[in-house]
């Protein structure tokens, strides 16, 4: 038990040691996440209808 008690004792002070975004940065960070997520997922849905058209057109 004093092994677990240690433990959170020092994930708390590790804790405060860290260095926190702020606020603008965070919706900075937020935004270019979610701008890229965005990105990636119209590309791949363009690759991929590209490749089953493909697909479509050998096999026909």
């Amino acid at each position: 038990m004093k092994h677990i008690v240690k433990f959170f004792n020092e994930v708390a002070r590790e804790m405060k040691k860290v260095s926190w975004p702020k606020r603008k940065e965070l919706v900075s960070y937020t935004i270019t996440v979610l701008a890229t997520v965005a990105f990636m997922t119209v590309f791949f849905a363009v690759v991929d209808l590209g490749i089953s058209s493909l697909i479509r057109l050998v096999l026909e």
